[in-house]
């Protein structure tokens, strides 16, 4: 993110938006920074697809125990009333739709809110949905984190998407590098950018057309 938002400032970004009381799945890559953020005047439950309910922030150097781990193998700590429980439950938890929001990382999201997050169909890479297909249907709010172009400079912000599908029509809010975009009825709806970014340099790095929010 070589312009905008650092990472960590559009970790705090989401996890100052996140509700008291929302139970919350972060997804592998960018997402699990957000757990460094959440404001501590606020109840918020970090679940994990591994079986785990009440994840608190990333260990300290040298304090991490590796039997404490997220689903994408991270060392994570354990507040005060955590839980652990069999991965079915996990599941049952996320398609059940008891998940109040999940944050995933992307490789695109149509302007219809389709997300691309698991293959960028190339043979060279082993597929791997994981349980992104299952978070993305199950959550009541699907926010996504991610670099608003990628490395080549092309937009992940698209009227449709090239790469397979995750799920169709389930992402709600978008937040990246350069600007926070909700998906309405009509495409991307611009809520905010970063400093010194205008409308018009946003919609050149992005791959749909774009409106700001009333």
């Amino acid at each position: 993110m070589s312009k905008g938002f650092t990472r960590d400032q559009l970790a705090a970004r989401i996890a100052r938006d996140i509700p008291d009381g929302w139970y919350v799945n972060l997804g592998i890559g960018l997402p699990t920074l957000i757990a460094n953020h959440l404001p501590p005047d606020r109840e918020i439950v970090l679940h994990s697809e591994n079986g785990i309910l009440g994840m608190g922030p990333k260990p300290g150097d040298n304090a991490a125990d590796l039997d404490l781990i997220n689903a994408g193998k991270q060392p994570i700590t354990l507040l005060p009333g955590g839980a652990f429980f069999h991965h079915a439950d996990s599941f049952a938890m996320i398609r059940g739709g008891h998940l109040d929001l999940v944050v995933l990382g992307a490789f695109e999201v149509s302007a219809g809110g389709d997300l691309a997050n698991w293959t960028v169909d190339d043979n060279s890479m082993p597929p791997g949905v994981g349980g992104a297909m299952d978070l993305a249907v199950g959550a009541k709010h699907v926010w996504i984190m991610m670099e608003h172009v990628t490395k080549k400079g092309e937009p992940r912000l698209v009227e449709s998407c090239r790469y397979p599908l995750t799920a169709a029509r389930a992402v709600h809010r978008i937040y990246t590098d350069l600007a926070v975009l909700d998906v309405g009825a009509d495409g991307f709806v611009v809520r905010d950018m970063a400093p010194g970014m205008s409308l018009g340099e946003l919609e050149a790095k992005t791959g749909a057309p774009l409106r700001r929010a009333a």
